[in-house]
């Protein structure tokens, strides 16, 4: 910092300023500065300078979810990473993977001093965070609501999306309808069995539960899930899963049994090449990259000092028609 003062000719202090974005020096000042910072390749020790600012800022914040390798959790990273960029603060990004130790990992990210936490719930309780939020530490779930703690969160509109994706296979004829589900500990599984079960009443169909099948958490699952329900006579016209990768594991499974074409679906959260398959799959399709976006702003909201009560936002989702949920039954 020293060598970047003597080049741009100003104090150590004004070069302490723009390195750490405070208010109160010139555009000039700033320019020469940034200037003088390139030509000499000078890169700030954040972890120095959080210990000498008041604040005890790192310019970093933690985002923990199920499964970084899902589209859906990449995208909402994506969302976070928008706001993020803008702010100069950088993301420390970890998976759960749901038998992780979600308490473990919150800890370990707060002992890393990270500024803030994103959080996709993977535990049945998050009371644990009462410690943090004591200490002040902000805290933002996404995805899904917490159980036990009173934070800011950020989810889509899961039972009503389900509902109305359910309809629109019973819209298209099908009275004989199935649903895969994932995890019954998750908020969102439940809330989108629910819905898929309103649907059923509101048409006034009967739920055969033998075609109802929970905790199917992957691909592979899901792949064997859908073809146990397709062996005999008695089997469903239309599916319902209620998840990305188990939508998949259904395309899989339909396309080797030969009923793509023969057998509705729509699934919950898009995909990526789901519009050219044959035929294209209709999801309901979350605004994941939104979600994200919203969550971060939230959080960089309390760490600014919001002290306003938390809120539960709803990102509504939409449905797209593409071909396997407007399959008639055969």
């Amino acid at each position: 910092m020293r060598d970047v003062a003597a080049l741009a000719q100003v104090s150590l202090k004004t070069v302490s300023r723009v390195v750490n974005r405070e208010a109160g020096v010139s555009p000039e000042l700033t320019a020469r500065v940034t200037r003088a910072a390139e030509q000499l390749d000078y890169r700030p020790n954040l972890t120095a300078s959080s210990l000498r600012r008041s604040d005890g800022r790192t310019a970093t914040i933690g985002l923990l979810v199920d499964d970084v390798a899902n589209p859906f959790f990449a995208d909402i990273h994506r969302g976070v990473e928008d706001v993020a960029r803008e702010r100069g603060v950088a993301i420390m990004a970890a998976s759960l993977d749901r038998s992780a130790d979600e308490a473990d990992a919150v800890r370990r990210f707060a002992e890393r001093r990270v500024d803030g936490l994103l959080l996709v719930p993977t535990a049945p309780d998050q009371a644990y965070l009462a410690t943090e939020l004591r200490s002040g530490w902000p805290v933002v779930c996404v995805d899904r609501t917490p159980v036990g703690a009173y934070v800011d969160v950020v989810v889509s509109d899961n039972r009503e999306a389900s509902r109305r994706a359910v309809a629109h296979l019973i819209a298209a004829g099908h009275r004989r309808i199935a649903a895969i589900g994932d995890s019954g500990m998750l908020m969102t599984a439940r809330d989108r069995m629910e819905g898929f079960r309103e649907a059923m009443a509101d048409a006034d169909l009967a739920v055969n539960e033998r075609w109802v099948r929970s905790d199917v958490g992957s691909l592979e699952e899901s792949d064997a899930t859908v073809r146990a329900l397709m062996t005999g006579a008695d089997r469903p016209t239309a599916l319902f899963a209620a998840q990305n990768y188990l939508t998949m594991g259904a395309c899989r499974a339909l396309r080797q049994l030969g009923l793509q074409h023969t057998v509705g679906l729509v699934g919950f959260d898009d995909f990526p090449m789901a519009d050219v398959l044959d035929p294209g799959v209709t999801v309901v399709a979350q605004q994941a990259r939104r979600m994200g976006g919203i969550a971060a702003e939230v959080l960089f909201d309390r760490m600014d000092g919001s002290t306003e009560p938390p809120r539960s936002l709803v990102v509504p989702t939409t449905l797209i028609p593409r071909g396997s949920g407007e399959i008639p039954p055969a």
